[in-house]
């Protein structure tokens, strides 16, 4: 997992076996970036309360958050990633 810019965001962008998915970066619990926090095999962690979210959908797995994730699509090209954030 990575926390990159895209179109003025910063997002975190990751790779899970070559294949590359973007969710939102702001907690939906308590707004803590994302991209800051841990990658667990396929879920993003949240550090400040633990919030566990899907990698692919974005969809809460562990609370206390409620909401799930925005997810946005990923375009590769060659080395160029698309994001559409």
């Amino acid at each position: 997992m990575l926390g990159v810019g895209a179109n003025g965001k910063q997002i975190p962008l990751v790779n899970l076996d070559g294949k590359y998915y973007v969710i939102g970066n702001k907690c939906t619990h308590g707004g803590c970036m994302l991209s800051k926090g841990e990658l667990e095999e396929e879920m993003v962690l949240c550090t400040r309360h633990a919030s566990h979210f899907v990698v692919q959908t974005g969809i809460v797995m562990a609370r206390p958050a409620k909401r799930p994730e925005p997810q946005f699509g990923v375009k590769v090209d060659g080395e160029q990633i698309s994001v559409n954030a």
